[in-house]
């Protein structure tokens, strides 16, 4: 039995790990493969971006947690031509290059140290490993050891100092049984990202909940062939856990000396253009072609911006140097 935070990097990033091996969009769905208008809505923030930043040379647009490089190529088919040709297309991505993904897009395992631009992580921090405690029976929080082949659990020894720092300021533990995903790995994740931004924006999307409503029992799950499954540490599997946004923030805005905007994906997307209205009826007998398209795209962005499901998403909007607020 071993901490869940070594059993979640061996099972998603070590050889033969599930991000290694497969590609995301395979398993689960995410925004930026469920519609095209997530892409044309980033593209529109990142344009702002580019005006803040009173259009630079090279316009650095990294995606970490790129999965195939589904999101990039989008971008680049929305951006306005004079940005699109400023723009370096940056894929931040633990998998083997795929063949088939433009030459243009730069594929890498860590990002640039300097980016001038835009930092994208959609998905991603909920995949960065991390420890899980339970409270025992005096209410004190101990590590969860979990069997990588079987997901059978025991609880292990006391937690690591920094780990019960983080637990005793985001997410205290004091009845026997609770549990908690402790999020100091992904804070440290968020704000290493943020420092590779010299000027410009890091852009953070995920599930995720604050200090007002943590979830009873913690959100550890698996997901395979787009359904949720047991979550076993065995790379068979995605395994993931939402995020701790307000610790991530907190961290972030620390790295960046500049308070960050943490908002719901249904409000920044509605102020990036994306309304999901419905076409009139009238539109329908009056040029059908377009009224059928444009009810596609009212579907596609209703599915993107409802509560209950991809518009649950936070987005963590951390500035570097510039302002560019949502909303």
């Amino acid at each position: 039995m071993v901490p869940w935070r070594e059993a979640m990097d061996s099972a998603l990033y070590g050889a033969g790990g599930f991000f290694v091996r497969h590609a995301p969009a395979d398993h689960f769905r995410t925004s930026a493969t469920a519609s095209p208008l997530f892409a044309t809505a980033i593209a529109t923030l990142v344009a702002r971006v580019d005006a803040a930043l009173d259009r630079p040379d090279q316009l650095d647009v990294v995606d970490v947690g790129a999965g195939r490089g589904e999101l990039l190529l989008g971008l680049a088919a929305t951006l306005p031509n004079e940005v699109r040709e400023r723009a370096r297309f940056v894929a931040v991505e633990r998998a083997e290059r795929p063949d088939d993904l433009p030459e243009w897009v730069e594929w890498r395992g860590d990002p640039p140290r300097e980016i001038t631009g835009m930092l994208l992580a959609t998905e991603w921090l909920d995949n960065v490993p991390l420890n899980v405690a339970e409270a025992d029976d005096t209410g004190e929080p101990r590590q969860v050891l979990v069997d990588a082949r079987t997901g059978a659990e025991t609880l292990g020894g006391a937690m690591a100092p920094e780990d019960a720092a983080w637990l005793k300021r985001w997410w205290p533990l004091t009845d026997p049984g609770a549990r908690a995903e402790v999020g100091a790995t992904r804070d440290t994740a968020w704000v290493n990202a943020v420092r590779t931004v010299r000027r410009g924006v890091a852009l953070a999307v995920d599930y995720g909940h604050v200090a007002q409503a943590r979830p009873v029992g913690g959100t550890l799950a698996g997901y395979r062939d787009g359904r949720q499954v047991s979550p076993v540490p065995d790379g068979a599997r995605d395994l993931t856990a939402h995020v701790a946004f307000d610790a991530a923030a907190a961290a972030g805005e620390q790295a960046a000396g500049a308070a960050s905007q943490l908002l719901d994906q249904r409000s920044a997307l509605r102020s990036l253009g994306v309304i999901g209205a419905r076409p009139s009826l009238e539109l329908a007998s009056e040029d059908p072609r377009r009224y059928v398209r444009e009810l596609a795209s009212a579907t596609q962005a209703a599915e993107l911006i409802d509560r209950h499901g991809l518009g649950g998403h936070y987005w963590l909007v951390q500035p570097v140097r510039v302002a560019v607020p949502l909303g």
